[in-house]
């Protein structure tokens, strides 16, 4: 267990860029750190260029993805639900097996807002790691409920974006 006194749960939301380069970067100051960090991505299913980054740190940080690829628009498909299903299992038994420090839940936001896993199922895992693990959740539409269980809650606001200048996902920047 960290050297911390308590661990606390915070939200990364909103319509802007950076929530999941804000979580990972948390990710990296508290493997610079010493500490233990097990990252779920939900949703997501594709190779990103953090993942090659992360996995330099594999010894302290473990990443695991619970999508079939990365969608956020349209319905999930049953084998999106199930994925998404299991990972939020996984991450129970992550959060309650003591080996972890931090634990962030990529897009955990999203998964709830379309229906791959109940919120309430979420907020149980959340209190589970109450006090023990830092929990990061990050995704635009955090529910409420989350909002409220959570101690720290940063909504990022999108003022102006290149994508809407055509610009497509740049390797190593947004991908």
């Amino acid at each position: 267990m960290a050297a911390w006194e308590r661990a606390y749960v915070q939200v990364y939301t909103g319509e802007g860029k950076g929530k999941t380069t804000a979580a990972l970067g948390l990710a990296l100051r508290a493997a610079g750190a010493g500490l233990r960090v097990f990252v779920a991505q939900f949703v997501k299913g594709m190779e990103y260029s953090e993942l090659a980054s992360l996995a330099r740190l594999a010894d302290l940080v473990t990443v695991r993805q619970y999508g079939l690829r990365c969608f956020i628009r349209g319905e999930p498909k049953p084998e999106d639900i199930a994925a998404a299903r299991e990972g939020l299992r996984e991450v129970r038994e992550a959060v309650g097996s003591g080996r972890w420090d931090v634990v962030i839940l990529d897009e955990a936001n999203i998964a709830t807002h379309f229906g791959l896993f109940p919120v309430e199922e979420l907020l149980e895992v959340v209190d589970l790691a109450a006090g023990r693990v830092e929990i990061v959740l990050t995704g635009r539409r955090a529910d409420p409920r989350l909002i409220e269980r959570a101690d720290l809650v940063t909504e990022m606001r999108e003022v102006k974006h290149y994508y809407a200048k055509g610009v497509m996902a740049r390797r190593g920047i947004e991908s």
